[in-house]
């Protein structure tokens, strides 16, 4: 599932492009996909609106119209936004340019076509994605539950969000009402940068330990963004290319590799259905 920093990938090279562009149109093969709202209603309302800003919220991307209309995207597992320009061949859209020649970016489900001869589609092998439109009052009590933005927190917030919380760390990572915008990928590798194991119990991290936390966590997700995200699986950034971060990464999907720290052996486990990515010798 896309991350906070490949959705901040997203979002970045999405206001680059389409700020001040209008919606003409929207075609979809999967209106279920449509959550809040039907595909028939939605193609109404953004009709002639024009796109004011982009921006994330957690892993949603938010589109700002020029009424007092948001349209959120929210990729889910396998889902990426691309922007190019696609026609009918035959049964299928096909992109100009590379873009179809990765078949991650052969699963389109919805496209949004864009004044100024710019198309904004979202390919998404397992049709998981959510697109939902709301009023900007109405959204903000939605999205109100997600937890503080890594990138805001002072360690002083960061600590007192630990305060007398209970279950093992790797798991209240990923809490997106804990904290928004931290998955599988990230929690792992955070982890390992801070040398603190995925069974440890939150309750008994001491702060200096937590100091060590929270600076993985800043230091992974800025570097993260700066390779503009992982793509060991489906994701792709707007251009249709891939994320470089899978070739840093330290621990995730390495299960039996020395550990690039102390030379032991990564361990994979299971932590409530999901994996966890971590060295047995370098994390207490």
């Amino acid at each position: 599932m896309p991350e906070l920093p490949e959705v901040e990938t997203i979002v970045r090279g999405l206001e680059k492009r389409v700020r001040e562009r209008i919606f003409l149109d929207a075609w979809t093969d999967s209106k279920k996909l449509f959550k809040n709202i039907s595909f028939e209603d939605l193609r109404k309302k953004i009709k002639g609106k024009k796109i004011k800003g982009v921006r994330r919220r957690g892993k949603n991307i938010l589109f700002d119209l020029s009424d007092d209309g948001v349209l959120l995207i929210h990729q889910k597992i396998s889902g990426h936004l691309l922007l190019g320009k696609w026609f009918r061949r035959g049964k299928e859209w096909v992109a100009k340019g590379a873009i179809s020649l990765d078949p991650a970016n052969r699963f389109l489900r919805a496209i949004f076509f864009l004044s100024g001869g710019l198309d904004m589609a979202l390919s998404d092998l397992r049709k998981f994605a959510k697109i939902e439109l709301w009023k900007r009052k109405d959204l903000e009590e939605h999205l109100k539950s997600l937890g503080p933005e890594p990138s805001e927190l002072t360690f002083k917030e960061f600590k007192n969000l630990f305060s007398s919380k209970k279950g093992k760390i790797k798991q209240i990572l990923m809490d997106q009402n804990f904290i928004a915008g931290i998955g599988n990928i990230y929690a792992s590798e955070i982890l390992w940068e801070a040398r603190i194991s995925p069974l440890r119990e939150a309750s008994k991290i001491k702060e200096e330990e937590l100091k060590r936390i929270y600076l993985a966590v800043k230091k992974i997700l800025k570097k993260a963004i700066k390779l503009q995200g992982d793509s060991f699986s489906d994701f792709r950034t707007v251009s249709g290319e891939k994320g470089r971060y899978q070739n840093f990464a330290k621990v995730y999907q390495k299960e039996g590799e020395p550990c690039p720290g102390c030379r032991g052996k990564i361990k994979r486990i299971k932590q409530g259905g999901r994996s966890s990515f971590f060295c047995p010798s370098c994390q207490k």
